[in-house]
């Protein structure tokens, strides 16, 4: 098992205007992608079969303090999708990620802070 202290970021619908447009969502994303090459690397650990991932997302700092403790660790059934967020994990680690044959187990939560775990099968 590896953590990677991340806060997960869904890839955005990008248009070929965001060569030179500098959108925030597209911005934090390439930052995203940035940060997470960064931490697979000095974690030496590379894509690969079965993928098995749980994104854990921040919960909102408006919420109180007992809301938070209820929703802790429960499924994130809103927004952004869990598909993009692998969507997002694959294209930042792989050039070509067609060879991924297996999706095992994949999850999107609540927590406190964001990171995505990578639940490494042998």
């Amino acid at each position: 098992m590896i953590l990677l202290p991340i806060k997960p970021v869904a890839k955005p619908r990008m248009t070929s205007s965001d060569r030179w447009k500098k959108r925030p969502a597209v911005l934090r994303y390439r930052d995203y992608c940035d940060q997470l090459r960064l931490l697979c690397e000095k974690e030496k650990y590379q894509i690969k079969n079965p993928l098995s991932l749980v994104f854990v997302l921040p919960m909102p700092k408006s919420w109180s303090k007992k809301k938070k403790k209820f929703m802790n660790s429960k499924p994130h059934t809103s927004r952004p999708d869990l598909d993009n967020l692998i969507k997002a994990f694959q294209d930042a680690l792989a050039e070509e990620d067609s060879h991924i044959h297996t999706y095992s187990k994949m999850h999107k939560m609540w927590g406190y802070d964001g990171k995505i775990i990578i639940i490494d099968y042998i």
